[in-house]
């Protein structure tokens, strides 16, 4: 029975040699995996950063694009106001000097001359009723 013992002990021992060699392979195939994606994981992460700094870049030029377009929309606003304000007060004043116009018309309508010398009285008081 000691051959056959002896046998028995070193099958058992090879199994267990086998065993430990699938297992420490199957431990390293494992490890070796994961150490990959970590190594895939973190470029991915490196990328993603890049693409996030640049993307952030781009962000700020737009928003201070947007920030002077306002700004020129806001002069523009102003200075249409002013220019409404000008032409309202261009205006008035055209108006006025019309009405000036219409009454200095009105003293001379009934005025007749047949040389510049009969003309002239009423030419002076139509520019003084104008002035």
């Amino acid at each position: 029975m000691s051959a056959l013992g002896t046998l028995a002990g070193a099958a058992v021992s090879g199994i267990w040699k086998a065993a430990a060699i699938v297992l420490a392979t199957a431990l390293l195939l494992v490890a070796s995996s994961t150490c990959t994606g970590w190594w895939l994981a973190a470029g991915d992460r490196d990328a993603a950063r890049a693409a996030l700094v640049q993307e952030q870049g781009v962000s700020a030029a737009l928003r201070y694009s947007i920030s002077e377009q306002n700004r020129a929309i806001d002069g523009m606003a102003k200075a249409t106001l002013v220019a409404q304000e000008r032409g309202a007060a261009a205006q008035a004043a055209s108006a006025a000097k019309g009405k000036k116009y219409d009454a200095a018309l009105a003293q001379i309508a009934s005025a007749r001359a047949t040389t510049c010398d009969e003309a002239m009285p009423a030419v002076r008081l139509l520019l003084e009723g104008v002035r």
